[in-house]
């Protein structure tokens, strides 16, 4: 995986949970659906690396 694609994930779902957090605290549903999707972006982009890297030739 690479690393900015790795970051990009992390910071991904990192901040999806904070908006998540943010939006339940609030009674904001508007802002925890928003949390969620961030969270399920960060994970897609994060498996899809995994899976570019399963399939890279080992030297």
């Amino acid at each position: 995986m690479s690393a900015n694609e790795k970051a990009k994930a992390k910071t991904e779902q990192a901040k999806g949970k904070v908006k998540e957090g943010v939006g339940r605290a609030a009674g904001n549903e508007r802002m925890t659906a928003e949390g969620q999707a961030d969270q399920t972006r960060g994970d897609a982009r994060e498996a899809k690396e995994k899976t570019k890297d399963a399939f890279k030739p080992k030297h």
